[in-house]
């Protein structure tokens, strides 16, 4: 791989696509129409860049929605490996990147049946990475862009194919070992445990996640259980 060249080089059992307009949008319309699993779309755009990845999960999708997170921890790892060593990567709950403390892109996550205790078809989780800042500098301080925090020389394409082996890494795990080895890296990147947090309209203290990495949420003396599957985007 050079990165002059902008086909992705991913590993077996993926292979790629490029997407006109959105990646995550691609990969859910490719996965409805019955396209094999390990499909990567991506677009390597000047001022930002995105890629998705199509599942065929076995288990029920309660489950298959630790590949959120474990798609995560595959991204922080790949900015590990092509980033200077001073730059921080953490991952929100709700699938929000940060570099160095300020947002910086979104995961998605899109499945063929919302049901938690059904198999989908498919599961599709994607993100966006902004690689250029839209505003000036100091005007959005709780924003970033990957090239304003000093990773100028990280590249569309080699950010996606090392993207793509660290995820498959973590599958492999994940198909082996189960959901501790995720959970433990998880847990060391995740942003804002024991602080005030506000998912899906509900406010009160992020104590940590399930096995299911579903997160417990203490609001005074109860604490209330908000399945990963709530983040869930309504399928076409």
């Amino acid at each position: 791989m050079t990165s002059g060249d902008q086909t992705p080089t991913l590993p077996p059992l993926m292979w790629g696509e490029p997407a006109q307009d959105n990646a995550f949008d691609h990969a859910c319309m490719r996965a409805t129409m019955g396209c094999d699993a390990g499909l990567v779309t991506y677009v390597l755009g000047p001022t930002q860049v995105e890629a998705a990845l199509v599942f065929a999960p076995e288990v029920p999708l309660a489950k298959a929605m630790a590949m959120l997170p474990l798609c995560g921890v595959g991204l922080q790892n790949a900015l590990g490996a092509l980033a200077p060593p001073e730059v921080a990567v953490h991952l929100g709950w709700e699938g929000g990147i940060l570099v160095n403390g300020a947002s910086c892109g979104q995961f998605r996550v899109m499945a063929s049946d919302v049901d938690p205790a059904t198999v989908p078809d498919w599961l599709v989780v994607g993100f966006a990475l902004p690689l250029l800042p839209l505003d000036s500098p100091g005007v959005t301080p709780d924003r970033t862009a990957l090239y304003a925090e000093g990773c100028a020389d990280v590249s569309p394409v080699a950010l996606v194919e090392s993207w793509t082996r660290h995820t498959l890494n973590w599958i492999n795990r994940w198909e082996t070992e189960g959901t501790r080895p995720v959970h433990a890296e998880w847990r060391g990147l995740a942003h804002g445990l024991g602080e005030d947090a506000s998912p899906e309209g509900q406010t009160g203290t992020f104590l940590g996640v399930d096995e299911d990495f579903g997160m417990l949420l203490r609001t005074g003396k109860e604490t209330r259980l908000i399945p990963l599957t709530s983040l869930l985007e309504s399928p076409p």
